[in-house]
């Protein structure tokens, strides 16, 4: 898609994707985190602007090209990096209080869904927040948004709860807090306090 254009799906421009990013901006629990990733940035325009809410922030994505074009986008940011990574084979190092998964996990098969939430739980801090977005039209991606936010969801059950939830004609919105110890340690099995749309 990068090779014959630099935005092919309008991250710059469409209402849809402005709509949907000032959505989870205002979704995120917290004002301000230590530090931050955004796994599949692309161009960076989320990104940039998940920088202001950040001490440091690392952005991935699998195409050498368009992490140029992030790079670009952020050069007002200091506190961004970018790395070369398909998840979940290749992750960061480091810790994270906020970790974005938006409009990633349905290119995933469910045995790979499986090793993204294994490497978040280990990649999180206590009390971590979560963020799954993920587009509900039909694709021809090997899972639905619905399949890839419900599927983790399940697996990080045992080190993460929903905090909040809003779905749109479009897209869903899924907000995960991870335990208050070790984000390593199943939390005790309870009932699910996730809020409705």
């Amino acid at each position: 898609m990068y090779a014959t254009e630099s935005d092919p799906w309008k991250f710059a421009t469409s209402p849809y994707e402005r709509d949907k990013y000032a959505a989870t901006l205002a979704a995120l629990p917290r004002a301000h985190y230590t530090s931050a990733l955004d796994a599949g940035c692309s161009i960076g325009v989320f990104t940039r602007q998940l920088c202001r809410r950040c001490d440091a922030l690392i952005g991935l994505d699998v195409v050498p090209s368009v992490l140029d074009a992030a790079r670009a986008r952020c050069a007002d940011c200091p506190n961004a990096r970018f790395e070369l990574a398909a998840v979940p084979g290749a992750w960061p190092d480091g810790k994270f209080d906020l970790v974005v998964i938006s409009e990633v996990a349905y290119y995933l098969d469910r045995a790979d869904l499986a090793r993204l939430v294994a490497r978040v739980e280990g990649a999180i801090l206590p009390e971590a927040d979560i963020i799954l977005v993920h587009w509900l039209g039909v694709t021809h991606y090997p899972l639905s948004g619905d399949d890839a936010a419900e599927g983790f969801i399940a697996g990080a059950r045992g080190f993460a709860r929903v905090f909040q939830q809003a779905r749109t004609a479009q897209y869903r919105l899924d907000v995960l807090r991870a335990s208050k110890s070790d984000a390593s340690r199943p939390e005790p099995s309870r009932p699910d306090a996730s809020s409705g749309r």
